[in-house]
């Protein structure tokens, strides 16, 4: 346990390394996590409550800016010292998860925040517009493809790709 302060005693010891591990995981399950579900309410919501959609959207606006995106930052500021204290930034398996994460965070200033403020706009006069319909499904699109870069991640930290 050369270079990672220890705290505890015997089988309860506890690097502190481990500890910062643990903290950015749960940090990506609180950002990431409600991400997978959208692709499966959103659409629902729509067939079954058009009325309600307004109200959708402005919580999944929500959702990003006291959720995804804080959660996100922690991650992200968790992940650059634990790379930092590991001598880690050359590794691929850090390096792809950081670039994702980091376009992740753009993409949530970029596309979702604009365009769920666009859907609420939209939603309060209907969602059977042209419009409306085209905005939904790029923010679906955007969804899935920000669900399948939080799969990429995980895969490349959890087995080490190129290491």
């Amino acid at each position: 346990m050369a270079g990672h302060a220890q705290y505890g005693f015997g089988m309860l010891a506890l690097r502190f390394y481990d500890a910062i591990v643990a903290l950015h995981v749960m940090a990506i399950v609180i950002a990431f996590g409600v991400v997978f579900a959208y692709p499966v309410v959103m659409p629902w919501l729509r067939r079954n409550h058009p009325g309600s959609m307004a109200v959708a959207h402005g919580v999944q606006g929500r959702i990003g800016r006291y959720v995804i995106t804080p959660a996100a930052t922690i991650a992200l500021v968790l992940g650059m010292y634990l790379a930092s204290d590991a001598d880690l930034w050359g590794e691929v398996w850090v390096l792809v998860p950081f670039v994702i994460l980091v376009a992740i965070l753009g993409v949530g200033g970029a596309v979702f925040a604009p365009t769920e403020r666009r859907l609420v706009a939209l939603a309060g006069g209907g969602v059977d517009s042209a419009e409306y319909d085209a905005t939904f499904r790029k923010l679906l699109v955007a969804q899935a493809v920000v669900a399948g870069l939080v799969l990429v991640a995980i895969f490349f930290m959890v087995t080490k790709l190129g290491a």
